[in-house]
């Protein structure tokens, strides 16, 4: 069933190269309503515990270092179809490869630096959603 939010982080590499308000501004323009969010940074262990299903994968340690080395935008969207049409607004993970317009397609530099993270199914976005917001931080 779908539901109607999803979780987004504007990852380090788009906070450093200071994309937060271009991304937030086609967040906007395409409908979605941000009822959570605030700038943050994870820690090691928040990073090693938010990405731990891919702890067998080759990349983790680096996933691990790129996603602690500066501050992120972590925000809870709202929208019908939250999760697909926010999937669709993003791109594809290899910003090669994204479609024209894409957020990644825009503002990602590779495929481990891809500027944001959306949540890929409702269930993960619910459980991502609460890693970094309290009931009492949502609107």
């Amino acid at each position: 069933m779908a539901t109607n939010r999803t979780f987004t982080m504007i990852k380090p590499d788009a906070v450093e190269n200071r994309h937060t308000g271009a991304i937030l501004e086609k967040i906007n323009a395409a409908g979605f309503r941000i009822v959570a969010m605030k700038k943050t940074q994870m820690t090691k262990r928040d990073a090693e515990t938010f990405y731990g299903v891919h702890s067998e994968r080759p990349f983790f340690g680096e996933l691990v270092e790129f996603m602690t080395r500066g501050p992120i935008i972590a925000a809870i969207l709202e929208k019908d179809n939250a999760v697909e049409d926010f999937r669709t607004l993003i791109g594809a993970t290899n910003p090669a490869e994204a479609a024209e317009g894409t957020i990644r397609q825009l503002y990602a530099t590779s495929i481990g630096e891809n500027a944001v993270h959306g949540s890929d199914s409702d269930e993960n976005a619910a459980i991502e959603g609460a890693f970094h917001f309290s009931g009492r931080e949502m609107f």
